[in-house]
């Protein structure tokens, strides 16, 4: 045993002195969180896009996911709703059953109006899919075929019945990384 471990001390490397940032060279990344934060702002940028929402001043605040948590509180208007499902191929039915309400009601509200919280989420969600799907497929159209289309790794299910839950939108964005890293199951 003591040989074993002998070993194993033999085989760890020193512990390297941390360099401090002017030490470093210029061109090694500090923090993973900055290049993170710059994919984010993309992502940010285009599902705001996909809700019509990215040239209106209230919303060219939004960096992050904290920043969509407020606009969620606050409620996102009916028209970024109607942008995303026109945008997404999304009948007034589908949406309606997406956001928990009756398609009557959905066309009953204006375009001004406020969605409550859980719908507010429910859009942003799929703005972040939708999003994410065209970053995949490379392009919108491609990634809504996908959508329309059954697919063995969800049962033979379409996509698009997993839209009602976040669970079920969980899934398909995690389906999408596994399509990005080339696992088909």
């Amino acid at each position: 045993m003591a040989v074993i471990l002998g070993q194993i001390n033999k085989m760890k490397s020193p512990r390297q002195k941390r360099k401090s940032p002017k030490e470093q060279p210029a061109n090694v990344l500090q923090e993973p969180a900055v290049a993170y934060g710059i994919a984010q702002s993309r992502q940010v940028r285009n599902s705001l896009s996909l809700m019509g929402l990215a040239d209106i001043a209230a919303y060219k605040t939004i960096q992050s996911t904290t920043d969509f948590i407020e606009r969620i509180r606050e409620g996102l208007p009916k028209k970024a709703l109607d942008h995303l499902s026109e945008i997404a191929g999304l009948t007034d039915i589908e949406m309606a059953g997406i956001i928990h309400t009756s398609d009557r009601t959905l066309r009953r509200y204006a375009a001004s109006q406020k969605l409550n919280a859980e719908q507010s989420e429910r859009i942003i969600e799929l703005a972040r899919l939708y999003t994410r799907g065209a970053d995949v497929f490379d392009d919108i159209e491609s990634f809504k075929i996908w959508m329309a289309t059954p697919v063995d790794a969800l049962g033979g299910k379409k996509p698009k019945v997993f839209l009602d839950t976040s669970m079920g939108i969980e899934l398909l964005m995690e389906e999408l990384g596994r399509i990005e890293q080339g696992i088909f199951a």
